[in-house]
Parts: C-alpha cells; structure tokens; sequence
C-alpha cells in the first residue's frame, strides 16, 4: 500500500474522531466543562494521527535500512570482481530494484533471468540503468522488492491500528472536566518548539558531518600542507602510488574568493550605497515607487544568468577593448577575476541598496530636522549626520553582502574559469572554494580518497569564513548602534 494512502486512512480516521469528540462533548451535560467542545475534537484528532504518524515515520526510516542490510547479505562475497567498491554495487541493485516495480504483474511473473532481457522492458517504461548492471542482481532485487513491500504492509497494518486506538482513547476522554485545552496547548507548544529547533539540528548536523569528513581528510594530507600550500593540484594517484598524490593547496583558492569577493564589493557598495542615499533623501514618493523596484528587479534574475551574460557578452567584450587598447594582444582575458567581480557587483547592488536604505530610512526624522534648523544643507545632513548614525548598521550589510559574494559559484564557473592560479593581474583567470566543490563532488565518487575528500575540508574553511564574517558584522551593529526615541 502506497505511503499516501496509509497517510489519507490515518487523517480519516483523525477527521471522524474529531467529530465524535466534539459531538460528544457539545451534548454532555452536568458540571461546568473546563474546555469547549472543539478543544475535545482536536484532542481526539491529535491521538488519532499524531502516534501513527510518528510510528510510521520511524517505521519507514528503519525498514529501509533494513532493506538495505538485507541486500547487503545476499550479494556474492566477490561479486565477480566487477566492482571496486560494495556501495557501487549496493547502488545498482537498488537503481534495478526501483525499476523493477514500473513493471506490472504479469511482466514480473515471467521475468527475464539476464539483464540483456530485462533491459528493453525497462527502457519501454522509461527506466535506464547502468551498464554495470549485472544478471545475478534481478533476484536480488526482486528479494528487496518483496521485503520492502511486507515491510511496508505490516508497517500500515501497526500505523492504523496505533490511529484506531488513540481515535478511541481521545473519544472515551471526553468529560465535563478533561482539561482538553491545557492538552491541546501543550501540544501546539512542542510543536511550535520542535519547529524552531529544525533550523538549529540541521545546522549542527552540516556542521558535524563535514567535520568527521574533514577529519578523515587531514588524517591523509597535513593540514600544514593544506592551509599553507601554494599549489592546487589534486591529481588522482596513479597504480601502486600512495593514495595521498596530488597537491591541496588552500592559498590560491582563498586569495581566488576573496579577490573576487573584493572587486563586486567595490562595484556593489559605492553604486548601491549612493541610490539607497538617493531614495531615502531626495527621490520623491513617485520617482522611489519606480526606482526601488527596477533595481531590486536584478536580486531577482538567476545567478546562471549573469553567468552567461558574462561569458557569452562582458567576457569577449572586455578581451576585445583591452585588444584595441593595447594595438595587439589583449591584456583582459575573457575569464578574469574583473569580469567576475564586475558582475558579481551588479548582481549585489540590489543587496547593498536595500539594506542600506531601510538602515538609512530608520534614523529619526529629528536628526535631520534638528541639522537643517541650524543651517546645514541636506548635502552637510547627509555626510555629517544621517550616514554616521546609520554607520554601524551600514558596514553590517557590507559585511553580509561579502559573505553572499564569497559563496556565489555559478558567476565564477563561468566569467572567472576554475584555474587554481596564485596572481595579483585582476585581469587574469582565478577560481574560487565553492568552484572546486563542485569540481571535486562532480561525478560518481567514493568518499575514500583525499580528492573528494577535500570537498568538506573546503566547505569547513568557507563555513568558517562567512561565520566570522557574520558574528563581526553582528558585533559591529550592536557595539556601535545608538539608541533613539
């Protein structure tokens, strides 16, 4: 039985406990009631669905694995030395496994024996498997198949009874003074609790699991080499060479991102710092209604888009001025770190003008009245008193728009390329961290070797940056913001 179906019998059977409950409880008679009959009805729902749900939410996770385990034992101990790893192989049983169930019944009833057979069946229903693929896998994965469904069946089996019991319970609660309300409440609160934890456990959880990875990385390659190293060169060890070949270096990857970072904001922060200026101080009503959504319109394009505008347009542009300028060879190349920051600004300018013009807008219209009665111009207002209130909130959007600059990928993919090289020419091609994890996490790989591993040990490093940036620019608001009236 489907896991959609299970979930619609749970909330029928939660939806006809509600309406007893609350009818029950609209008719009883007698002492005061503490709760009014909807609370009654909710309570009878929540018994009825909560239980099963949580049951069938653990039941699942734990019959797939399982299933899983269950696969692991009936494959061959060599399996033919077809495969350098057990997962590729786990892999392609489960790949067959779900294919396996686009067939219908009487196709599974006479299944083929060898995977020559079996694949233009498959493909007639739009499935493609591997190659790999091997013929002693088809029973294995019809064997998973079969568990997986009793599994799943005896898991509805349980889930329903569990919704039936506690429908029940909830109805039989019912009375004038079952303090239906407080139950309900409460119920509401832990959930409101669970849900504001989900962000912190999902945190904690990216944290930890690129730690441990991170530390099987360093436990392979120095971390002396690795943060101080000059050269990017993660080469794949060759046959009999130790597994730690190739070069890892942090440095031109670092100084690539924050290059890169460097020139947006110097793009970003002047143009989006002066129209939020403009906006909040000398745009009318009319002119701020049109002005502020055009602008912001650019926050909304895809960062793959300025990619190409890069690539396919300010890229071969900017090669071709610098050629004319120079009477021969360019000395701008196509993919720069200028051609990546000069987009990537324009990308942030939106970032930097909102941010800017809601700390602007915020400093109290006192402050400024207070200057143009002592006879400062508006110009004198705005650089002696409303940018230095507005400072310390201002820096604080710098800092975030930097920390949106340092994880942008697809702009640098494209406008900067991904050479791990080490320069000062802004002209030239560099490459960034969040470049090289994709590079290093593209393709079927096994997280056994330290060129895959790198991929976390970087992403550590990026997470590290971008949280100190982040608790400065908190830092940075709090200690210096003034408090108006």
């Amino acid at each position: 039985m489907p896991l959609i179906y299970i979930l619609a019998l749970i909330l029928v059977i939660g939806a006809v406990a509600y309406v007893v409950a609350r009818r029950r409880a609209s008719i009883a008679t007698g002492a005061k009631q503490h709760s009014r009959p909807q609370y009654h009805g909710w309570w009878a729902f929540i018994l009825a669905t909560g239980p099963a749900i949580l049951f069938l939410i653990v039941w699942s996770i734990g019959s797939s694995i399982y299933v899983e385990r269950r696969i692991e034992a009936m494959l061959p101990p060599a399996a033919d030395g077809a495969f350098a790893s057990r997962s590729i192989e786990l892999g392609l049983v489960q790949s067959l496994a779900n294919g396996l169930r686009r067939l219908d019944a009487e196709t599974l009833a006479n299944l083929p024996q060898t995977f020559a057979e079996l694949q233009p069946l498959l493909a007639a229903k739009g499935v493609a498997l591997a190659s790999d693929t091997k013929d002693y896998m088809i029973p294995i994965a019809v064997a998973a198949n079969a568990t997986a469904d009793n599994a799943r069946l005896v898991g509805a089996g349980i889930a329903l009874l569990f919704s039936l019991a506690g429908g029940g319970f909830g109805i039989s609660q019912v009375a004038p003074r079952a303090r239906a309300r407080t139950n309900v409440e409460r119920v509401i609160l832990w959930a409101l609790l669970g849900s504001s934890m989900i962000a912190i456990l999902t945190t904690i959880g990216i944290v930890l699991s690129m730690l441990f990875e991170t530390g099987h990385f360093f436990s392979r390659v120095s971390p002396w080499n690795f943060f101080f190293g000059t050269v990017w060169d993660p080469r794949f060890a060759g046959a009999g060479a130790g597994e730690a070949e190739g070069q890892f270096g942090l440095i031109p990857l670092l100084a690539g991102t924050l290059y890169i970072a460097l020139v947006a904001l110097l793009v970003a922060v002047p143009v989006g710092l002066m129209s939020a200026v403009y906006m909040s101080e000398y745009a009318s009503r009319r002119v701020r209604s049109i002005v502020k959504p055009a602008l912001e319109v650019l926050a909304g394009i895809p960062t793959i888009v300025y990619g190409i505008f890069a690539l396919v347009t300010l890229g071969p542009f900017l090669r071709d001025l610098s050629a004319a300028l120079a009477g021969g060879s360019p000395f701008i190349q196509g993919q720069s770190v200028f051609t990546a920051g000069l987009v990537m600004g324009i990308m942030l300018i939106p970032v930097v003008s909102s941010l800017s013009d809601d700390i602007i807008t915020a400093v109290p219209g006192a402050m400024r009245d207070g200057s143009l009665g002592l006879g400062a111009t508006r110009s004198e207002t705005i650089k002696r008193v409303i940018l230095p209130a507005a400072l310390p909130g201002i820096v604080g959007a710098i800092l975030l728009t930097a920390s949106r600059a340092i994880g942008e990928t697809m702009i640098v993919v494209l406008a900067a390329g991904v050479a791990a090289n080490l320069t000062l020419n802004p002209f030239e091609a560099m490459t960034t961290i969040t470049v090289k994890i994709v590079n290093q996490l593209t393709g079927d790989l096994e997280f056994n070797t330290p060129q895959t591993l790198v991929a976390f040990a970087l992403g550590i490093t990026l997470f590290a940056i971008t949280l100190v940036m982040n608790i400065v620019a908190l830092y940075i608001v709090r200690k210096y913001r003034e408090q108006y009236e």
